[in-house]
């Protein structure tokens, strides 16, 4: 239970370190964002496939690979039900000038921005919860890999939040909170984690919402502001550093 709380703590811990970061650090050119979230995207395909999906095919069940098709298929279709009933924003609209306090049009998209990054962190934190359903290491490298995307994460909650003249202290409780969503989803996880039954399913289902995220926000993201081969070259980086990590230590 040790491993789970710190678990759970490391990856919420990550968003915050993440926004502690954007404070410190005002210009970020969109290629070094960009490299840097690639390299977190290799390492969470990596840690969805090693991690959930291949030992979800290993559990030798009847029909375990209709199960983990299943699975991948109902995690991804999830995000996709939440991403169109749950009113949210993935990128806020930023002109770049400093904007008044009181323009709440401004204020609702960033907050819906928010929820976004809170919504998605959630699944993932419950992925690295039912990592521990088949041994520490994988669930750790999960949660590494996590943890990796957090930071860059919890650094893009910042800028949009102190345009609109947040404060300090409120910008911070709102990256804080993203960040509590992932430990309860750690939580969440381990606990389905000790159905035998359902252990395929859910290792599967996890991985697919890992994959959904990587696909349909993350590699678009990398691919949009000019650095398109550097992030392929840092997403295979991350994701063979998962492999070297896999190979020696698992």
């Amino acid at each position: 239970m040790q491993y789970v709380w710190l678990t759970a703590l490391g990856v919420g811990a990550t968003t915050v370190i993440g926004a502690l970061l954007g404070f410190t650090i005002r210009h970020t050119s969109h290629k070094i964002t960009d490299i840097t979230l690639s390299f977190a995207a290799g390492v969470m395909l990596a840690a969805a496939v090693i991690g959930l999906i291949l030992p979800s095919l290993d559990t030798e069940k009847p029909l375990s690979l209709l199960m983990t098709i299943i699975g991948i298929f109902a995690g991804a279709l999830t995000l996709h039900l939440i991403d169109k009933l749950v009113p949210h924003q993935h990128r806020p609209e930023n002109d770049g000038e400093e904007q008044h306090p009181k323009n709440s049009a401004k204020m609702n998209k960033v907050m819906l921005f928010v929820l976004a990054i809170a919504i998605h962190n959630f699944p993932e934190g419950v992925a690295a919860g039912v990592g521990f359903g088949t041994d520490i290491n994988a669930a750790l490298t999960i949660a590494g890999g996590i943890a990796l995307q957090n930071i860059p994460e919890g650094m893009a909650i910042i800028a949009p939040m102190r345009a609109i003249g947040m404060s300090r202290k409120r910008t911070l409780l709102y990256a804080s909170l993203t960040g509590l969503v992932e430990v309860v989803g750690t939580f969440v996880g381990y606990a389905v984690s000790f159905s035998a039954t359902l252990l395929p399913f859910c290792l599967a289902f996890a991985g697919g919402t890992m994959l959904y995220i990587i696909s349909d926000e993350m590699i678009p993201e990398t691919h949009a502001h000019g650095a398109e081969r550097a992030a392929t070259y840092a997403l295979l980086i991350g994701f063979c550093l998962m492999l070297a990590t896999d190979f020696f230590f698992a």
